[in-house]
């Protein structure tokens, strides 16, 4: 029986973030039931931090998680790159809405016309049947979600915790002991369930109410942008409603139709509707052509009911956490939500700065949902 002093289940980016935030109040123990760390949701996201996702309780997250971004490593787990929001003359009014939002936590954004969105994303569309408005912030983010996974991974160990691939759960017995599937026993007093599109059904593992979690599916593919092109700088592109989006990856092209599938918890695969979805889109929006999808990918993101992310203890379970629903904002939203969590689990007061960012204890609790 391995001991400690909070066992996490889950190896993504809200396992090992608020692992790390709780590295210097005991000993963390992180089980992943699969042979790497973010293999699943953390590993497939975009990796492109902006305000137009989410509400303003995940707005507020992510204001509050930039400036650690920004500087932690030295500034290698993120980097200043331009976001573009666009519109079709039915999405102007959705496109008005989203700046209003988004300019309550960033004073950056700027109207953007014709030849500003050219040279942001040149092989964009225009016309009366596409591109018609835009809105552009240049202090997005780009991510590293390996170099942030391996950061707090770094950090738990440093502080003398475990992150255990291949530790799938079988059993979990009140108060807490886990037995992983090879037969390993581990045992802390808080049990934290960062389990992401799995986090349902680890609570019905240990007979907690589940919080009706509903996992998404999400389709990207790759594609080449025009011969001779370098898209590296261009910007990430979202249309103003989730229809579509678009960034670089490398020397080519990520792009999206920002799908949403209920599926199972599983390891997700792309279908061919959704991959043609996805290369239709391009075509829509973009003058690009797409002859060849060099690579394609699906991921899940999982939301609560309300589409905030969850943190707190189960009322009718004393020591059994719940860190889950961070949807398609788990990396650019870590940050924010360890700190919250690792206050809520040691009983610290509520960081000021968070409530300055308009996130509060009520907001985030799994208490809501029931």
């Amino acid at each position: 029986m391995e001991r400690a002093d909070f066992l996490i289940i889950g190896g993504g980016v809200a396992g090992l973030s608020v692992g790390a935030a709780l590295a210097p109040h005991g000993k963390v123990a992180v089980l992943e039931a699969e042979d790497a760390i973010g293999h699943h949701s953390s590993g497939r996201s975009a990796t492109f931090s902006h305000y137009g996702i989410g509400n303003a309780v995940v707005r507020g997250l992510t204001m509050h998680s930039r400036a650690w971004l920004l500087e932690a490593d030295g500034g290698a787990l993120a980097r200043r790159h331009p976001a573009l929001f666009v519109a079709n003359e039915e999405m102007r009014p959705a496109l008005t809405a989203l700046a209003e939002d988004m300019a309550c936590h960033t004073g950056s954004l700027e109207e953007a016309d014709e030849p500003r969105m050219r040279a942001l994303f040149p092989p964009l569309r225009f016309g009366s049947e596409a591109i018609v408005a835009g809105i552009a912030d240049p202090d997005g983010l780009r991510l590293d979600s390996d170099a942030m996974l391996q950061h707090y991974a770094r950090a738990i160990r440093a502080g003398g915790g475990r992150v255990l691939n291949g530790r799938r759960a079988a059993t979990i017995r009140p108060q807490w002991t886990v037995e992983a599937e090879a037969g390993e026993s581990f045992s802390a007093p808080i049990l934290i369930n960062a389990a992401g599109a799995w986090a349902d059904q680890v609570a019905a593992l240990a007979g907690v109410a589940p919080i009706g979690l509903k996992p998404l599916r999400r389709t990207i593919i790759i594609v080449d942008p025009p011969q001779g092109a370098d898209a590296r700088g261009w910007a990430f592109v979202k249309t103003a409603v989730d229809d579509f989006y678009i960034l670089p990856e490398g020397a080519r092209l990520a792009a999206s139709p920002v799908d949403e599938i209920e599926d199972d918890p599983r390891d997700a695969q792309p279908e061919d509707y959704d991959i043609a979805l996805a290369a239709w889109k391009v075509e829509q929006y973009t003058t690009l052509s797409v002859v060849r999808i060099s690579h394609r990918w699906a991921g899940l993101r999982t939301f609560a009911a309300d589409r905030t992310p969850v943190a707190g203890f189960d009322a009718s379970a004393p020591g059994f956490f719940w860190l889950a629903g961070q949807g398609g904002f788990g990396l650019q939203t870590a940050p924010a939500m360890a700190e919250a969590a690792a206050a809520l689990v040691t009983g610290a007061a509520w960081p000021k700065a968070l409530a300055e960012s308009g996130v509060a204890v009520d907001h985030l609790d799994p208490a809501r949902l029931r």
